[in-house]
């Protein structure tokens, strides 16, 4: 699709229309492709077309370098885990690191294998330091069942050798509960095993022992105080020294069965008390040499991490921009002679100057006797969408494009938004002590902007943050037309002007208006604060709002259909002027615009004519008198005359339409079938690029059904719409009685009592239920109902949404893509 003159209604604007796109060939030599792509990654205002689209990523040029920058990728992220596990956070550094990417491959590589190797050796000697600190456990416990149990062998012996003046001698002291009869030749020697089990298996483990030899073992636990690390696992368990007694290899091996199972760890100890002792100061002197060993390869580990922690957001940016570089210059075909690569991508016009100069920068930086040939190739291909915003609309363009993609060069519903979407919003939302409220949340966040932008924040927060500018446009908007409202958290104030009216006597109050006497000029800004607390308040600003809803509707409906004429006229498509913008505008005036001009005739002349019946009966009984319902001359006559022109516009959108389209493509198709044939190459590559474009069928009875559909959706959307934008009406008036509610129901009834405690309580209450309810909820509700105005009220009346964004390669991209 070639470029469309800028023309139209309305002048040029850069959000009002995207910007005009181009379709370019780039032939870079080899030499100078890699850096040629980095600097238009800088610059980012090229979107790169696959032209290898039929290749896989393994068959492509550079899917060597791309493994090994994945490889590099893998490396950083071991290097960030290392990092976080130690404590040690990345320094953010502005200097450009000045790095060779083959270097810093071998540079990773080695730092890796260090990093390893320390790893290894440090889990070694933490798994040694580890076991040492159980066997000294062990050695100290068991070695207190062992002086225990010696001490009172000996005092038992000497009350045997007093009783029975014997010569026997016992062999193992421990066996403290069994009687020393018999001769020594029946005594058994027996064998010992110690170690730890995890205190939740003690029960168990000791059960088991017991059915798997029978009873023939005798069992001693003590509880370790304190938690101990496993040597195997390395996680802190709460464990028991045990010390198992028993007779023969055959319980021996059961033993060894069950403790494996356990996860008992098993650990050598004698039995004489010297060699306890002996044993305890070796493996002292061991933990000691182990904890000095441990801590210098600690000291050595981090002072590793904190060099890589200095350069790590350098390299990682470097490693992300080459593997990036990589990606595109795959996407690019290698010429015949294999020393040239072509390139294909979309780019905005303006760019031409700053893409022909990073061209030739590239040129002469990498030394290439050739500089890069650039230029334009005319297509009828739809370009991408791309729109110049800024910090503050790009949170607006984000809400349209949440809808669908503007499709290249139609009219962008963002430049009416920046204004429609916060006041539809602050209609519903209409309070002022709440729209400050929302005022200074939305002014924390500008002014901190700097700093949030450089933090990472959670969903909610971010979300947040993103539309600060439109929650500051809403919540001025909420002041605004609380003033209106007379809405101070539901309470009135007579900000501008005293009252109009005053009570005839003191029971008024509770009367309708015919209680009050006008005794002054107008209020002259909003609502009076008189009819605030009346019996009349709520019929009031019901027919307020309604009236208001209906009007703020159709003016809002009316603009898009002028947006569909903007569009027609840019597009030099007279089809949709005249048959569809001229009835749509026809049907929905002599309608809903005639609705609206009554309502303004009757806000202006105070008449009590029931605008219900005038709207029932204009189709009922269209030539009835009106009687009292009558609000000008000639009204009668001019409801006639709209409905017969509503009645016409149905058929004259959906019938001249679908014929002209036909009669158009059959004009087209018969001119080209007499046009000579070129035979040029470029002319044969684009008529096979584009082949399905310039010969499609046309199906009649396809665009007549889709015709159809379209005006059955417009004549039903135009009642439909404007029944919808009633929301504004009764989220309004839910807003205000939920407020007043809050007010009168918690507040002024906990002043009532007189007494601090329930009034601090009353307080409190109102707060969580003010900032919970309405200024959360209900702002959530009202920026949904508004969001939906603009999503299917206005922008189904010219907005097309099929497009695609523009997506640059831009190395500033990496971090969202990440």
């Amino acid at each position: 699709m070639g470029e469309v003159a800028r023309r139209g209604c309305c002048p040029p604007m850069d959000l009002f229309r995207s910007e005009p796109m181009q379709l370019v060939q780039l032939i870079i030599p080899i030499e100078s492709a890699h850096r040629t792509v980095s600097y238009l990654g800088d610059l980012g205002l090229l979107q790169f077309k696959d032209l290898n689209a039929d290749k896989s990523p393994f068959q492509r040029t550079y899917a060597t370098q791309i493994k090994r920058c994945g490889e590099m990728a893998r490396r950083l992220r071991f290097f960030k885990e290392q990092m976080l596990k130690a404590g040690v956070s990345p320094k953010y550094s502005t200097t450009p690191v000045d790095v060779n990417i083959d270097d810093l491959e071998v540079k990773l590589t080695e730092i890796e294998s260090e990093l390893v190797e320390m790893n290894a050796n440090g889990e070694k000697l933490q798994r040694s330091y580890n076991e040492l600190v159980e066997y000294k456990l062990v050695l100290q416990k068991a070695g207190e069942f062992f002086r225990s149990a010696q001490s009172r062998a000996i005092e038992q012996q000497r009350e045997f050798e007093s009783r029975h003046l014997g010569d026997d001698s016992m062999e193992t002291p421990l066996l403290q509960d069994q009687e020393l009869v018999g001769d020594s030749s029946k005594q058994v020697k027996l064998g010992f095993l110690a170690g730890l089990v995890p205190r939740e298996k003690s029960m168990v483990f000791e059960r088991i022992l017991f059915r798997a030899t029978r009873g023939n073992v005798f069992l001693r636990q003590a509880t370790v105080e304190d938690p101990v690390t496993d040597p195997v696992s390395g996680e802190k368990t709460e464990k028991n020294v045990f010390v198992i007694f028993y007779a023969g290899e055959k319980a021996k091996a059961k033993i060894l069965k069950i403790c494996e199972a356990f996860g008992a760890n098993r650990y050598p100890f004698a039995e004489e008390l010297g060699k306890q002792a002996q044993m305890i100061t070796e493996v002292s002197g061991r933990l000691l040499e182990l904890k000095t060993t441990i801590d210098a390869g600690l000291h050595h580990r981090d002072h590793l991490l904190n060099t890589i922690g200095a350069q790590f957001e350098q390299w990682d940016v470097l490693v992300r921009k080459e593997k990036s570089i990589h990606h595109t210059l795959n996407m690019l075909s290698l010429d015949v002679t294999k020393k040239c690569l072509v390139a294909e991508g979309w780019s905005p016009i303006f760019a031409n100057k700053q893409i022909q100069d990073a061209l030739q920068r590239a040129a002469l930086d990498s030394n290439s006797q050739v500089n890069a040939i650039f230029q334009v190739l005319h297509t009828r291909e739809l370009p991408p969408t791309f729109f110049r915003t800024n910090k503050f609309t790009s949170s607006f363009q984000g809400i349209i494009d949440s809808y669908g993609v503007a499709k290249y060069q139609e009219a962008n519903p963002t430049v009416y938004t920046v204004v429609t979407f916060p006041f539809l919003f602050a209609v519903m939302f209409g309070d002022w002590g709440h729209g400050i409220c929302l005022l200074l949340a939305a002014l924390y966040f500008i002014i901190r902007e700097k700093k949030l932008s450089s933090q990472k924040l959670d969903d909610i927060t971010e979300m947040t943050f993103g539309g600060r500018y439109v929650i500051l446009l809403m919540a001025l908007f909420s002041i605004y037309t609380g003033f209106i409202y007379n809405e101070f958290f539901s309470v009135p104030f007579a900000l501008f002007a005293p009252s109009a009216y005053d009570c005839r006597d003191l029971s008024c109050r509770d009367a309708t208006t015919v209680g009050l006497i006008k005794v002054r000029d107008t209020y002259p800004f909003g609502v009076d604060p008189v009819w605030h607390g009346t019996r009349s308040e709520l019929p009031f600003l019901n027919s307020l709002k309604m009236k208001m809803s209906i009007l703020l509707g159709v003016a809002q409906m009316n603009l898009g259909i002028v947006m569909s004429y903007c569009n027609a006229i840019f597009f030099r498509n007279r089809v949709n002027v005249w048959f569809q913008f001229i009835p749509q505008m026809i049907f929905l005036n002599s309608l809903f615009g005639y609705l609206a001009l009554l309502i303004i005739v009757k806000w202006c002349t105070g008449s009590q004519a029931d605008l219900y019946h005038i709207l029932i009966y204009m189709f009922l009984s269209p030539t009835d008198e009106l009687g009292e319902n009558q609000l000008f001359v000639g009204q009668k006559n001019l409801q006639l005359v709209l409905l017969l022109l509503a009645f016409i516009s149905v058929p004259w959108m959906l019938l001249p339409k679908p014929f002209i389209l036909k009669k158009q493509h059959e004009a087209r198709h018969g001119a080209e079938s007499y046009t000579p044939l070129e035979s040029t190459d470029e002319s044969l590559q684009a008529e096979s690029n584009h082949e399905s474009h310039g010969h499609e069928e046309f199906e009649f009875s396809e665009v007549f059904v889709h015709q159809l559909i379209h005006t059955i959706e417009f004549v039903l959307g135009a009642v439909s719409n404007t029944a919808s934008y009633l929301r504004l009406w009764a989220l309004s008036l839910a807003h205000s009685e939920l407020s007043s509610v809050f007010y009168e129901k918690v507040l002024l009834m906990a002043w009532g009592y007189n007494n601090v405690i329930i009034l601090i309580v009353g307080l409190i209450v109102f707060i969580f239920a003010t900032v919970g309810v309405l200024l959360v909820m209900e702002t959530l509700s009202a920026f949904l109902h508004a969001l939906r105005l603009h999503w299917v009220e206005f922008q189904n009346k010219f907005y097309e949404g099929d497009g695609y964004k523009f997506h640059p390669f831009s190395f500033s991209l990496l971090d969202d893509e990440e």
